[in-house]
């Protein structure tokens, strides 16, 4: 593997939880921007002292600008050393030093073949959508989209439940070069809450950028009436993107759940992620 711990290196595996809102996603970015890896790295340099060192977090899902995690997973590779005198102590540094609408909620020694994001099963997804007339709970406001259209959430399930599987999902997302947009989804389900809140459920081996936030869009359309249950799946299946297909907004978005495999199938979990998907039809 090309990410193979270093000797004198010690693989440590990050679980945290973020408010999106004021971050300008998960990833570093010129020109100063707030980013939650940035606060991340920053924060482990100063509590280990270590201002000297680059720390480069790995994760299992790049979430976009807006968007929250409450089950998200990261990885970094630190000298033995700086472990050993930290391991202790570490956690209770990093809630002393990040930022409130940033938690690390546990650190630890990661099992031989852990990679964050190649080693990953599946990431979970849930969109949520208020559609009361009278707006969204202001407590809530953050965290989820208002629909001014009252949404049919059992005809949005059938229509989600049409795209499970393996597909191309191309008409979904954002074409990056050089990658593929074959995907596996392999749960998609729409329900309601008691409160009346909408929840937008997808989980996937991995995600193409915008993908979940078109999906949501193209079931919204379902869900009030402007488009028939079977539209979600005749865009999909024409493999272009459909200007009818509005890209929501990040809020409603939240990563809730990322899984792995046992120890012992890490690197071969790592093997399969890393292949080259292409069309069988």
């Amino acid at each position: 593997m090309s990410d193979d711990v270093q000797p004198g290196q010690v693989r440590i595996r990050l679980d945290l939880s973020y408010d999106g809102t004021h971050f300008h996603g998960w990833a570093k970015q010129a020109g100063g921007r707030r980013t939650v890896q940035g606060e991340i790295e920053d924060a482990l340099r100063i509590v280990t002292r270590s201002q000297d060192t680059v720390y480069e977090l790995t994760v299992a899902g790049r979430t976009d600008a807006g968007v929250h995690a409450r089950g998200q997973v990261a990885h970094v590779d630190l000298p033995a050393g700086v472990w050993e005198e930290q391991r202790d102590k570490l956690l209770k540094r990093l809630a002393g030093r990040l930022p409130k609408d940033v938690r690390v909620w546990s650190v630890g020694e990661a099992p031989a073949g852990f990679n964050a994001r190649f080693a990953a099963l599946w990431r979970r997804y849930v969109y949520r959508v208020g559609d009361r007339p009278g707006g969204v709970d202001p407590l809530l406001r953050n965290h989820v989209l208002w629909h001014d259209w009252e949404l049919d959430v059992d005809v949005m399930d059938a229509a989600a439940k049409s795209l499970v599987g393996e597909h191309d999902f191309a008409a979904y997302a954002k074409k990056r070069e050089g990658a593929t947009t074959i995907r596996e989804i392999l749960g998609f389900g729409v329900s309601r809450r008691g409160d009346g809140v909408v929840e937008i459920e997808v989980r996937a081996d991995a995600f193409c950028h915008n993908q979940v936030r078109s999906m949501v869009g193209a079931l919204l359309f379902v869900g009030d009436g402007h488009r028939g249950v079977e539209w979600p799946r005749k865009v999909l299946d024409a493999g272009v993107r459909d200007s009818a297909v509005h890209v929501v907004r990040p809020h409603g978005l939240t990563l809730e759940e990322v899984a792995y495999p046992a120890a012992g199938q890490l690197l071969e979990r790592q093997r399969q992620a890393r292949r080259v998907r292409v069309r069988t039809v």
